[in-house]
């Protein structure tokens, strides 16, 4: 007779931060985590040497987490370096990313995440994001909804929203970490090389996992657009999937029908 299984351990689950200067939003976005309803979480936060008194904001929080947090300040090559950081830093099961500037949309998003991962089949989670305006965090202006997502789609620009995407940590193991010479895209990048590459078996799980403030790096103006087609179109050419510039533009199209009024 086979003895009966003991139950197994709760998944831990490692929410990555990148921060510089940050001092504005870094608390909403500290709150958000320790607001979840999940308690195996980890907190990672991995700042470039701020100016400003995000590591003291920081600093204020970390006895909250009761040991479940980790930061560091120190020089770094940019948003992709530190992200990599965060993921050597991490010991837990599943990883994520959350912004500096957006937070958890709702305060049970960790744990009903958590659940998709008992299927030991499922690689990666992925959801929804909305955007605010700094000032209106009640107002939605745009709606980005993941749920169209198929690989095919990665040729013309379209991706699941990074910020919802949460992967199990052998998954970076195996793909590798984000790569730190992509000026924008770099997010892009490994989610071709996840879905098209590495074949990951991810789900989709419809609800809003995070609030974004508009005026991230890669809408700022038209140079960041343009230098994000480039870096898309590498990412796809670098695994081997075809694409040229103008079948990556058609994601802009696209964009207009998530707008709100």
């Amino acid at each position: 007779m086979t003895p009966a299984k003991s139950a197994s351990r709760p998944l831990r689950i490692s929410i990555i931060t990148a921060t510089y200067n940050s001092a504005s939003t870094i608390a909403e976005t500290i709150q958000s985590v320790l607001s979840q309803t999940y308690e195996e979480i980890e907190y990672i936060v991995v700042d470039g040497l701020s100016k400003d008194t995000t590591i003291d904001i920081v600093r204020s929080y970390e006895s909250r987490f009761q040991g479940r947090m980790q930061w560091v300040s120190e020089k770094d090559c940019g948003m992709y370096d530190a992200m990599n950081k965060g993921i050597r830093m991490a010991t837990g099961d599943v990883i994520g990313i959350l912004n500096s500037d957006d937070f958890f949309t709702s305060d049970d998003i960790i744990a009903r995440m958590a659940t998709a991962f008992e299927d030991s089949a499922i690689d990666a989670v992925y959801g929804d994001i909305h955007f605010i305006r700094n000032g209106e965090p009640d107002k939605c202006v745009r709606y980005y909804s993941s749920k169209r997502f198929s690989p095919g789609w990665l040729r013309f620009g379209f991706m699941p929203a990074h910020p919802s995407f949460y992967a199990r940590r052998e998954v970076f193991e195996r793909a590798g970490l984000y790569k730190i010479d992509y000026k924008i895209g770099s997010d892009y990048e490994m989610m071709v090389r996840l879905f098209c590459k590495h074949k990951i078996h991810a789900k989709y799980m419809p609800m809003d996992f995070v609030t974004m403030r508009l005026g991230g790096l890669s809408t700022r103006s038209v140079g960041s657009r343009l230098q994000l087609i480039k870096d898309d179109v590498r990412g796809c050419r670098e695994n081997g999937i075809y694409t040229n510039a103008l079948m990556i533009s058609v994601k802009f199209l696209f964009k207009i029908f998530e707008l709100k009024a």
